[in-house]
């Protein structure tokens, strides 16, 4: 068996994946269509430009404003509901077998939805994914930076609500520039008390001093991204001494321009160093890649080896926040397809 077949059947983790950043463009122009939020004769071409990034971003701005038209199109429960088992659909022909999906709930109540609402009709899709795709999964609420701090008192809340029914942690993302972490310790702090797992972007775009205030202030067990790490020694011993793993996002990184080119980025540097590194793809459609693409690239300008694929979807599985049940299962798959091309 090749190598391209076998990244296709093998096994995968997904652990940093935005469901706002991974809408079908079909898809967004059929809602957007129907609630009239573009004119009729938008195609997919025009539509395609507006929400994916074709190589390399001017800014960081630039990368999130493709997230504008999918954002409005997932004002209504059906709709975020649709996104969401697509999504799943998609996840599931990579052989993705554990998924963990964010979005920042608050994004979503243009249309008079509660926040309640949107959070139950993404988990309602999840339990659809198990039911019916064989795809496990959780899901992570964000918090952006430059909302006030109640509101990520309230998302705890929100998280805490949902802890037993697939919210598995929090997250806090968006500019990190002007918004240091600190901004939201009193809600990373509840969520620390009320059992919710932690995950913070932190030093995605040249800001490595965010990566160690991330778990030391607000108990962060991951980072997103944590790209420019290498800026800083002792960011560095502190990832591979407590083993801290980073949601690497190789194409996005490309993307927002935190890395020149995919030759430059340091996950093989990071992976060599002993850091907990795994693989993800941020967001689908805006990045215009897929979970099997992210390994390819890897390969073609990493050198990754097979030895390195196994190895990051391992940590994974050992790093998500799945429960031991969900660990056990995709454990059980994994050395399943292991022992059969052996």
């Amino acid at each position: 068996m090749n190598l391209d077949k076998m990244l296709e059947l093998i096994p995968k983790t997904e652990l940093h994946c935005h469901l706002d950043g991974s809408v079908r463009p079909t898809t967004i122009l059929d809602i957007a269509g129907r609630e009239d939020i573009i004119t009729s004769d938008t195609n997919l071409n025009v539509l395609e430009k507006q929400v994916k990034v074709f190589g390399k971003c001017n800014s960081l701005k630039e990368y999130l404003d493709k997230f504008n038209l999918p954002i409005k199109i997932m004002q209504k429960e059906k709709d975020i509901y649709r996104v969401a088992v697509e999504l799943l659909e998609d996840a599931s022909k990579e052989n993705i077998r554990y998924i963990e999906i964010r979005f920042a709930p608050f994004n979503h109540l243009l249309d008079n939805l509660k926040p309640e609402q949107a959070v139950e009709a993404v988990l309602s899709a999840m339990n659809y994914g198990r039911d019916h795709l064989e795809i496990m999964s959780n899901l992570i609420l964000c918090i952006l930076r430059q909302e006030p701090p109640s509101r990520g008192i309230k998302l705890a809340e929100l998280a805490r609500k949902y802890s037993s029914k697939g919210v598995a942690a929090i997250d806090l993302a968006g500019d990190e520039a002007n918004f240091p972490p600190e901004i939201h310790t009193e809600a990373f702090e509840l969520a620390k008390s009320y059992g919710i797992h932690r995950t913070v972007h932190a030093g995605e775009t040249g800001i490595p001093e965010n990566i160690l205030k991330s778990i030391k202030i607000l108990h962060a067990e991951r980072i997103g991204h944590g790209t420019c790490a290498y800026r800083d020694k002792n960011t560095l011993e502190y990832l591979i001494a407590h083993k801290i793993p980073l949601e690497v996002c190789v194409t996005s990184n490309v993307n927002t321009s935190a890395v020149n080119s995919y030759r430059e980025h340091p996950i093989k540097k990071y992976l060599d160093k002993n850091i907990v590194v795994t693989v993800n793809t941020d967001n689908t459609t805006v990045s215009n890649t897929d979970i099997i693409q992210e390994f390819k690239y890897l390969v073609k300008y990493q050198d990754f080896n097979f030895e390195d694929i196994k190895k990051v979807i391992q940590n994974g599985v050992n790093y998500s926040f799945a429960s031991q049940e969900d660990k056990n299962n995709f454990k059980n798959s994994f050395n399943s397809f292991m022992d059969s091309i052996k």
